[in-house]
């Protein structure tokens, strides 16, 4: 599989996949910690106004319903999102292209809350490219092995663990958990997810290791 060394080599593979006949959509997947948002952010931006984002984030469960479900204390695992909510979406999105398509409404995540945000994404039809960065991309079992085949060409991205688990803890703390709390949470749910999410690596169809 190759590897690649830089946001600039992932833009020139996506950009020479990119078409006036059909929209095309990528995969950013990884671990909690390993820099999705700010690596598909990057190539967003480095795409331009043919691309838009659209984190899988949105499509947690609300907290109340986690509470309901007796998942609040998982949450980020595979069962505590809206699978078949984020399917459509990306149905939508790829027949949403063109003088016949139409704005495609997602919903965000606010993180200081830890909520979803509805309607907070619009894609508009002249978008080309949609960067989708998520955890659970290539995972094959729970329904999410449905997402996968809608995806253009994914991307997994490799990080050492200590350094991951520094910003897990970092981030955590940054949105209200104590040092404590933090790192419990990285080492406990964080870290399971993380051990489902390493074993999709091989389905990727590209490896990013930066630094």
């Amino acid at each position: 599989m190759t590897v690649l060394r830089s946001v600039q080599q992932v833009a020139d593979i996506v950009s020479a996949a990119l078409s006036t006949e059909y929209r095309v959509v990528i995969g950013i997947v990884g671990s909690p910690g390993s820099g999705k948002s700010t690596i598909a952010e990057q190539l967003v931006e480095l795409l331009g106004t043919r691309a838009a984002l659209l984190p899988m984030d949105g499509f947690h469960l609300p907290q109340a319903q986690l509470v309901e479900l007796g998942r609040r204390e998982r949450m980020g695992a595979p069962d505590t999102f809206d699978v078949a909510g984020f399917l459509g979406t990306l149905i939508g999105i790829r027949r949403g292209f063109g003088p016949s398509g139409h704005t495609i409404a997602a919903p965000g995540f606010d993180r200081a809350l830890e909520e979803p945000v509805s309607g907070a994404i619009q894609i508009s039809p002249e978008v080309s490219c949609v960067v989708v960065e998520g955890n659970y991309l290539l995972l094959d079992s729970d329904g999410w092995e449905r997402i996968a085949p809608l995806l253009d060409q994914t991307f997994f991205i490799e990080l050492d663990h200590e350094t991951r688990l520094d910003r897990l803890v970092a981030r955590h703390e940054q949105f209200g958990k104590s040092p404590a709390e933090a790192l419990g949470w990285a080492l406990g749910p964080d870290e399971a997810n993380a051990v489902a999410i390493e074993q999709t690596a091989p389905r990727a169809d590209y490896r990013i290791a930066l630094g």
